[in-house]
């Protein structure tokens, strides 16, 4: 019986990945705690503000778990496979940042200048996010 090994483990230490993953992880907490300021939600109808928070908060703390199974992985204290389970906040994490870099860029709206912080350094980001997006998503057998 063959056991799948996930290679993301191996970029996110070996690799580095860790450094671009951990940025989008804390961009990631930093829109959902200002979610309530954001041009999309003051545009979307005002009965979905309160579900979209409420979610939000509730993302708050699994984000936070990721951000420690990641520091205690990179310390050698967890093994590869106890990300897993948060492979799916990973993603959208790495989602998140890669969006909001864009929407900087092409809207110039002051949130998400604000949110990613300087976009010319942010947009080097991007091509770092589409790598980790492949490298978490392999596996082997």
């Amino acid at each position: 019986m063959s056991k799948k090994s996930w290679i993301g483990g191996i970029y996110l230490k070996q690799e580095g990945g860790y450094e671009i993953i951990l940025r989008s992880l804390n961009h990631y907490k930093k829109r959902l705690q200002t979610i309530h300021a954001s041009p999309e939600l003051k545009e979307a109808a005002a009965m979905f503000a309160p579900v979209l928070q409420s979610q939000a908060r509730k993302r708050l703390p699994i984000i936070e778990e990721t951000i420690e199974k990641i520091n205690q992985y990179l310390l050698d204290s967890a093994s590869a496979q106890t990300l897993e389970e948060n492979l799916e906040t990973i993603e959208k994490s790495l989602e998140c940042r890669k969006s909001d870099i864009e929407k900087a860029e092409e809207t110039g709206k002051e949130y998400f200048i604000k949110l990613v912080g300087n976009v010319q350094d942010a947009k080097k980001d991007t091509e770092l996010i589409e790598n980790a997006l492949i490298k978490i998503k392999k596996y082997l057998e």
